[in-house]
This record gives C-alpha cells, sequence and structure tokens, in this order.
C-alpha cells in the first residue's frame, strides 16, 4: 500500500513539473507578439494551440551546422563570384536614371544578383492577358517597358535577376482586394500563366526565379 501510495505522488509530481517546465519554457521562449494570432496565423484555439506546439517543438530542436567546414564529404570551396545580393524595388522608382543610380551602386558594392518583384498587378493590371497600363494615361502604356528597362540595366552591369513574382491583380479574385492584395487568386491557372508569360518574355536573361514572396505567412499564401 505504501510503494503504491509513493509511486502515484511520485506520478503526480512528475506531472506537476512537465507542466511547470513548459511553462517556463514558454514563457522564456516567447517573442514580441501581442496575441496567439500574431504568434500562429491561426485564427480558431484549436489551431492556436497547435500551432504553438509546432512553435516550441521547432525552438527546442536541435539546428543543423550550416558552417562550411561542418559539410561532410569534401572539402567546401567559395565560388568565385560574390553570393552577396540585395532587395530591390526599382519598379516603383519612375525616373530611369535612379533606376540606372542604384543598380551602379549595388554593382560598386560587388553585389552579384538583385532580388527584384515583378509585380503581377502592376503588369497583367486591368484583365487576363491585358498588358497595357491605362491607370494613369487612357490611350495606354506598356506595362512591360520599366520592367524590360530594369533587365536591361542589370545585365549591363552583369548584376543576375531573381525575379520575385507576387501580387495578384483584384480582377483574379471575386472579392478583389478584400482579403488583402497578397490574397491568392481565385484560379491558379492565371498566375501560372503570368509566371510563364514573364519566363517566357526574359528567356535566357532572367535564371532566377521566386514564386511568391514568404508564401508560407499567414498575410500571404499560408
Amino acid at each position: 500500500m505504501r510503494f503504491h501510495e509513493e509511486s502515484n505522488w511520485q506520478h503526480w509530481a512528475w506531472r506537476i513539473l512537465l507542466v511547470a517546465a513548459g511553462l517556463a519554457l514558454l514563457v522564456g521562449l516567447w517573442p514580441d507578439a501581442r496575441s496567439l494570432y500574431d504568434l500562429t496565423g491561426e485564427e480558431q484555439l484549436r489551431g492556436q494551440v497547435a500551432g504553438i506546439v509546432h512553435w516550441l517543438n521547432t525552438a527546442v530542436r536541435p539546428q543543423p551546422d550550416l558552417r562550411p567546414e561542418a559539410v561532410a564529404g569534401s572539402p567546401f570551396t567559395f565560388p568565385s563570384v560574390s553570393a552577396f545580393g540585395v532587395n530591390t524595388f526599382l519598379q516603383q522608382e519612375a525616373e530611369e536614371i535612379k533606376r540606372a543610380r542604384s543598380l551602379d551602386l549595388v554593382s560598386g558594392a560587388g553585389l552579384r544578383f538583385i532580388r527584384q518583384e515583378f509585380t503581377w498587378e502592376d503588369i497583367e493590371i486591368h484583365g487576363r492577358g491585358d498588358f497595357v497600363d491605362r491607370r494613369n494615361d487612357p490611350t495606354g502604356v506598356d506595362a512591360w517597358a520599366k520592367y524590360d528597362h530594369i533587365v536591361d540595366l542589370a545585365a549591363a552591369r552583369d548584376v543576375a535577376i531573381i525575379a520575385r513574382l507576387s501580387n495578384p491583380p483584384a480582377w483574379s479574385r471575386a472579392m478583389g482586394d478584400e482579403l488583402g492584395t497578397n490574397a491568392p487568386p481565385d484560379d491558379f491557372n492565371d498566375f501560372g500563366d503570368f509566371a510563364a508569360a514573364v519566363a517566357e518574355r526574359y528567356r535566357g536573361r532572367i535564371r532566377y526565379y521566386q514564386v511568391w514572396n514568404e508564401p508560407n505567412g499567414n498575410e500571404e499564401w499560408g
């Protein structure tokens, strides 16, 4: 009887210790988030609880050793070309000379890559297959023109472009921008057609593409 009572007491003691340790870990690792939604991106309590469990599991899991010398099997050699790059939003610059100046600075800093937006809502603006910009000019201007200019400028400076394809136009969703300007399109084939149009236009000039921006994020496609 005494052994049973001691065993039962130890069982509850371990439970209490585990709960206390879990709470201490949660408090210690808790990021600067204002709500469970900010932390998990989930609106329902069940999803928030599951999200916290996954987050804690990631926080305490051993992370891979990414040091070059830690790569097993063969010695690591650094590439002869700089692997560093920078985010650019050159399509937002109206003056061509300022785009050129920005890329002069990129090249002068020894950077060989730019991650440049090719914004769907800024290229196929008014409807499917419509690549004419009539937002400020009723007669329309070529929506590709400024992106062609960016590609030309980068090529002249031996800067490679990583083209980020994102931001659907309002026409691609029945609810427009009500769910946010980064919400996915109703028909993914529309996005596929846009991606194909970009790849075909810049065939041989752009080698690297990124499909969407942070697609796992709740404010993007997550």
